[in-house]
Parts: structure tokens; sequence; C-alpha cells
């Protein structure tokens, strides 16, 4: 996997008064730790942040610290839950040959038997894989795959280096009966049944006839 370069800076103030700050001024706050190493509190640019963080395991060379550049992978991302912006990130110190346990997204290829329909049980698999060779994703073929074929995590193809941290036992995804016509038409109508009735609103009483005014000198 290659290494995205990213210029980092120290933080001198911590908090979450500095925090906003920091992201006001276009930067995310983030956490270097690892390999017993004090933790150390980061500004990171957050454009190129956002941008990293689109591939999954991505490994950062973070370059202008002091002693030099060190190699981190994400552990802990914070977003903002309506903005999807980068709040906080923690990283990891990663070196060349060094074994790591990660997440890695499942993908799937082909089309299932026609009779069939796909249930994915998982989208992603933990592995252990040299930091600098974790793959971008484990890749499943199902194409024609019958009714009641499943792939369980030790049935997967895993690149060479790389070894399952997973129980093997784990259902990833399974082929189930696609439901027929008869059957999704017979579910419609379960749900119109179950749909409460409208209430009917009650008509406004009608107004009572005015009584005449009578003749005058009456």
């Amino acid at each position: 996997m290659p290494e995205v370069h990213m210029s980092a800076q120290l933080r001198t103030e911590l908090g979450k008064g500095a925090a906003r700050r920091e992201r006001r001024a276009g930067l995310v706050p983030a956490v270097l730790y690892g390999h017993g190493t004090e933790p150390r509190h980061l500004s990171l640019p957050g454009h190129d942040v956002l941008l990293a963080l689109r591939t999954a395991n991505v490994l950062i060379r973070l370059d202008g610290l002091k002693g030099g550049s060190e190699l981190a992978l994400p552990k802990a991302v914070q977003r903002n839950p309506i903005k999807g912006t980068v709040e906080h990130v923690d990283l990891i110190l990663v070196r060349r040959g060094e074994k790591v346990t990660v997440d890695v997204p499942v993908t799937v290829s082909g089309e299932v038997a026609p009779d069939g329909l796909l249930d994915q049980q998982l989208v992603q698999v933990s592995v252990e894989a040299e930091a600098t060779h974790i793959p971008p994703a484990i890749e499943v073929d199902v194409d024609g795959m019958a009714v009641g074929t499943s792939v369980t995590a030790g049935d997967l193809t895993l690149p060479r280096g790389v070894t399952l941290a997973e129980e093997p036992d784990v259902l990833v995804l399974h082929v189930i009966p696609a439901p027929t016509a008869a059957q999704i038409e017979a579910e419609l109508g379960e749900v119109a049944v179950e749909e409460p009735a409208a209430e009917a609103v009650p008509a406004a009483p009608e107004a009572a006839p005015e009584a005449a005014a009578p003749p005058p000198g009456e």
C-alpha cells in the first residue's frame, strides 16, 4: 500500500477550546502514540486528512516532526455526525516489517444464481498483516453461487503474508432463496393490513336555523 505524506505540527495548546480553534483554521487535532513512546498531540491539514481517510488502513507518513518523519496508521476517527468532517484522529506508530491487526473490507464480485439472494453478514474482516503490506480489501467471487452456499472467514482467500485474526467459522455471506412474486405480494398485503386506518373526522354539527325576526310592531 502506498504511503500518503502529510505535514504535521506539534500542538502546544490542549483542551476543547484549542481544538475548536484548530478546526476553524482548517486543521485536525490528532494524537500519535505507540512503541512505548509518550503520546504526541499533533495538528494535521484537514483537507489532506479527509482525502487520506478515503482509503481503508491508509499509511500516513508524518513529515516535519522533531527527529524525522514517522509512519502511522489511523486507529480511531471522530467525525462530525452532521457535516461528516473529521474532528479528531488517533494514530498508531508502525514500522516496516512490523505485524499489525486491522479490519479489512470484504468486497463481492459476480452474481449469484438467479433463484438466490446474497446475504452478506460481514462487510469487513480482521486480519494480521505487515504494516506496509495491508491488503486494500478481501474479494469474494460469488458468481453462480447456488442457494444454500455459504462462505465463512476461514474460506476467504487471503494474500500472501496475511493471516486471519477472526474466528474461522464466522459467517461472512450466504445465498438464501429469493422471494417469489407471490411472497412479495403477500408481504405487501400484510403491510397494508397492518397500517392503521385513518380516523374519520366527525362532521361539524349543522347550525340551528336562525329564528325569523318578528315583524315591526310585535
